[in-house]
């Protein structure tokens, strides 16, 4: 009896110390992190160049629905602010609008935030949301660049509906 006590003890301690995340700190969709846990995403991209530029995307669940968010914004000005937005909005998606987008996911690499040296990089920036993140690993990587890319076409398309 005291031995399986030590033994549910040591198994409830794993997840605190941070035994239960694989060997090299990489979290990949849909192998670690199972789809229908992911409740956030987020892809900024935000260019100092002229005319400069912002573009953000968000998925994420509210109310037992998913939303897709964007906001552009724009000026001859750097840093662009709230003020800048010209184009912004919401948009519910249907549960086949949210599998696309998952499906984009699916291979993507997620690693603890990191302190990224090369300041003023335009980004993008890409950050997953899980249940049972704990809050420091989420900077995430799409598995090829052409699923970012087809990830940044699906966004222009849910824009314009």
């Amino acid at each position: 009896m005291k031995k399986l006590a030590i033994l549910i003890l040591c198994l409830a301690l794993l997840p605190i110390l941070g035994c239960d995340r694989p060997k090299n700190g990489v979290y990949v969709m849909g192998v670690d992190i199972a789809p229908e846990d992911v409740t956030e995403f987020y892809y900024t991209v935000s260019t100092s160049t002229f005319p400069p530029h912002y573009q953000r995307y968000r998925f994420y669940k509210e109310d037992g629905a998913y939303k897709f968010f964007h906001e552009t914004r724009e000026g001859d000005h750097f840093p662009l602010t709230e003020a800048d937005a010209t184009i912004t909005g919401t948009v519910t998606l249907s549960g086949d609008q949210w599998s696309d987008f998952l499906v984009l996911l699916v291979g993507g690499r997620v690693i603890a935030r990191q302190e990224h040296l090369e300041a003023g990089d335009d980004g993008p920036w890409l950050y997953l949301y899980w249940t049972g993140d704990r809050g420091d690993v989420q900077e995430f990587s799409f598995v090829s660049p052409a699923t970012q890319s087809d990830f940044e076409s699906l966004c222009e398309s849910l824009k314009g509906s």
